[in-house]
Protein backbone atom coordinates (compact mmCIF):
# COMPACT_ATOMS: atom_id res chain seq x y z
CA UNK A 1 0.00 0.00 0.00
CA UNK A 2 1.22 3.51 -0.75
CA UNK A 3 1.86 5.78 2.22
CA UNK A 4 -0.65 8.41 1.11
CA UNK A 5 -3.34 6.12 -0.30
CA UNK A 6 -5.82 4.39 1.94
CA UNK A 7 -8.95 2.35 2.03
CA UNK A 8 -11.38 5.28 2.19
CA UNK A 9 -9.26 8.40 1.59
CA UNK A 10 -6.14 9.50 -0.25
CA UNK A 11 -3.82 12.39 0.47
CA UNK A 12 -2.64 14.26 -2.59
CA UNK A 13 -0.92 17.45 -3.65
CA UNK A 14 -2.91 20.57 -4.45
CA UNK A 15 -4.13 20.94 -8.03
CA UNK A 16 -5.42 24.02 -9.91
CA UNK A 17 -8.85 22.37 -9.88
CA UNK A 18 -8.91 22.76 -6.06
CA UNK A 19 -9.45 26.53 -6.33
CA UNK A 20 -13.21 26.43 -5.63
CA UNK A 21 -12.78 23.99 -2.74
CA UNK A 22 -10.03 26.14 -1.18
CA UNK A 23 -12.08 29.30 -1.74
CA UNK A 24 -15.07 27.77 0.09
CA UNK A 25 -12.96 26.46 2.99
CA UNK A 26 -10.73 29.51 3.46
CA UNK A 27 -13.70 31.89 3.37
CA UNK A 28 -15.87 29.91 5.77
CA UNK A 29 -15.83 31.94 9.00
CA UNK A 30 -16.53 28.73 10.93
CA UNK A 31 -12.91 27.65 10.22
CA UNK A 32 -11.17 30.99 10.80
CA UNK A 33 -10.37 30.23 14.43
CA UNK A 34 -8.33 27.12 13.60
CA UNK A 35 -6.60 28.75 10.65
CA UNK A 36 -5.71 31.92 12.60
CA UNK A 37 -7.27 34.23 10.05
CA UNK A 38 -9.85 36.99 10.28
CA UNK A 39 -10.25 38.07 6.69
CA UNK A 40 -11.51 36.39 3.53
CA UNK A 41 -9.18 35.29 0.74
CA UNK A 42 -9.70 36.35 -2.86
CA UNK A 43 -9.69 33.86 -5.73
CA UNK A 44 -6.67 35.75 -7.08
CA UNK A 45 -4.64 35.17 -3.90
CA UNK A 46 -5.66 31.52 -3.75
CA UNK A 47 -4.68 31.09 -7.42
CA UNK A 48 -1.25 32.48 -6.59
CA UNK A 49 -1.02 30.13 -3.62
CA UNK A 50 -1.86 27.17 -5.86
CA UNK A 51 0.75 28.26 -8.39
CA UNK A 52 3.39 28.22 -5.65
CA UNK A 53 2.20 25.01 -4.02
CA UNK A 54 4.69 23.03 -6.11
CA UNK A 55 7.53 24.25 -3.88
CA UNK A 56 9.36 21.45 -2.11
CA UNK A 57 8.67 21.10 1.63
CA UNK A 58 12.35 21.73 2.29
CA UNK A 59 12.06 25.09 0.51
CA UNK A 60 8.58 26.17 1.63
CA UNK A 61 8.84 24.69 5.17
CA UNK A 62 5.21 23.64 4.83
CA UNK A 63 3.06 21.19 2.93
CA UNK A 64 -0.68 21.14 2.34
CA UNK A 65 -2.33 17.96 1.11
CA UNK A 66 -5.93 17.50 0.04
CA UNK A 67 -7.90 14.75 1.73
CA UNK A 68 -10.05 13.15 -0.95
CA UNK A 69 -12.39 10.18 -1.01
CA UNK A 70 -10.62 7.27 -2.68
CA UNK A 71 -13.71 6.04 -4.53
CA UNK A 72 -14.52 9.29 -6.37
CA UNK A 73 -11.63 11.76 -5.73
CA UNK A 74 -13.99 14.24 -4.03
CA UNK A 75 -12.00 16.67 -1.85
CA UNK A 76 -13.33 16.62 1.72
CA UNK A 77 -10.57 18.32 3.68
CA UNK A 78 -6.96 19.35 4.05
CA UNK A 79 -4.06 18.23 6.20
CA UNK A 80 -1.07 20.48 6.67
CA UNK A 81 2.50 20.26 7.83
CA UNK A 82 3.81 23.62 9.01
CA UNK A 83 6.91 24.96 10.76
CA UNK A 84 8.81 22.11 9.12
CA UNK A 85 12.34 21.99 10.52
CA UNK A 86 14.68 19.48 8.87
CA UNK A 87 17.42 20.55 11.27
CA UNK A 88 15.38 19.69 14.36
CA UNK A 89 13.41 16.92 12.58
CA UNK A 90 9.97 18.19 13.55
CA UNK A 91 6.80 19.69 12.10
CA UNK A 92 3.39 20.86 13.22
CA UNK A 93 0.20 19.24 11.95
CA UNK A 94 -3.14 20.85 11.21
CA UNK A 95 -6.19 19.04 9.87
CA UNK A 96 -9.59 20.17 8.66
CA UNK A 97 -12.37 17.92 7.41
CA UNK A 98 -15.51 19.52 5.99
CA UNK A 99 -18.38 19.16 8.52
CA UNK A 100 -20.40 17.04 6.05
CA UNK A 101 -17.67 14.37 6.23
CA UNK A 102 -16.76 14.49 9.92
CA UNK A 103 -17.26 11.58 12.33
CA UNK A 104 -16.79 9.03 9.53
CA UNK A 105 -13.16 8.11 10.31
CA UNK A 106 -11.66 10.23 7.51
CA UNK A 107 -9.54 12.45 9.80
CA UNK A 108 -8.34 9.35 11.63
CA UNK A 109 -7.22 7.68 8.39
CA UNK A 110 -5.67 10.89 7.03
CA UNK A 111 -3.67 11.40 10.22
CA UNK A 112 -2.43 7.79 10.10
CA UNK A 113 -1.13 8.34 6.57
CA UNK A 114 0.50 11.66 7.34
CA UNK A 115 2.23 10.33 10.47
CA UNK A 116 3.61 7.39 8.50
CA UNK A 117 4.75 9.70 5.70
CA UNK A 118 6.49 12.05 8.16
CA UNK A 119 8.32 9.33 10.07
CA UNK A 120 9.12 7.11 7.10
CA UNK A 121 9.84 9.54 4.24
CA UNK A 122 10.71 12.83 5.94
CA UNK A 123 12.62 11.08 8.74
CA UNK A 124 11.07 13.32 11.39
CA UNK A 125 11.66 12.73 15.08
CA UNK A 126 8.54 14.47 16.28
CA UNK A 127 5.21 15.98 15.31
CA UNK A 128 3.15 18.47 17.25
CA UNK A 129 -0.35 19.95 17.18
CA UNK A 130 -1.94 23.02 18.76
CA UNK A 131 -5.58 22.34 19.63
CA UNK A 132 -8.19 24.62 21.20
CA UNK A 133 -9.36 23.27 24.54
CA UNK A 134 -12.97 23.10 23.36
CA UNK A 135 -12.21 21.22 20.11
CA UNK A 136 -13.23 17.85 21.52
CA UNK A 137 -13.09 16.02 18.18
CA UNK A 138 -9.46 17.03 17.57
CA UNK A 139 -8.46 16.35 21.17
CA UNK A 140 -9.88 12.84 20.89
CA UNK A 141 -8.28 12.31 17.46
CA UNK A 142 -4.75 13.29 18.50
CA UNK A 143 -4.90 11.51 21.85
CA UNK A 144 -5.94 8.37 19.96
CA UNK A 145 -2.80 8.66 17.80
CA UNK A 146 -0.44 8.64 20.82
CA UNK A 147 0.09 12.38 20.94
CA UNK A 148 0.86 13.49 24.49
CA UNK A 149 -0.37 16.71 26.06
CA UNK A 150 2.78 18.63 26.98
CA UNK A 151 1.45 22.08 27.81
CA UNK A 152 -1.42 24.50 27.96
CA UNK A 153 -1.27 28.02 26.58
CA UNK A 154 -3.70 29.95 28.79
CA UNK A 155 -6.15 32.35 27.11
CA UNK A 156 -4.26 31.81 23.85
CA UNK A 157 -7.15 32.10 21.40
CA UNK A 158 -9.54 35.03 21.32
CA UNK A 159 -12.69 34.36 19.34
CA UNK A 160 -16.21 35.74 19.47
CA UNK A 161 -15.57 37.86 22.54
CA UNK A 162 -13.91 35.26 24.76
CA UNK A 163 -10.55 33.67 25.41
CA UNK A 164 -9.84 29.97 25.42
CA UNK A 165 -6.84 27.80 26.14
CA UNK A 166 -4.82 26.00 23.49
CA UNK A 167 -3.28 22.62 24.26
CA UNK A 168 0.10 21.61 22.82
CA UNK A 169 0.48 17.95 21.87
CA UNK A 170 3.63 16.11 20.76
CA UNK A 171 4.30 12.69 19.36
CA UNK A 172 7.91 11.50 19.42
CA UNK A 173 8.99 8.82 16.94
CA UNK A 174 10.87 6.47 19.26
Amino acid sequence: MHTLKGKHINLRALEPEDLSFLFDIENNEQFWEISNTQTPFSRFLLKQYLQNSHLDIYEAKQLRLIIELSNNSLPIGMIDLFDFSPQHKRAGIGILVHPDYQKKGHANEALDHLIEYCFKHLNLRQLYANIASDNLNSLHLFRGKNFTEVGIKKDWIYNQGKFKDEILFQRINE
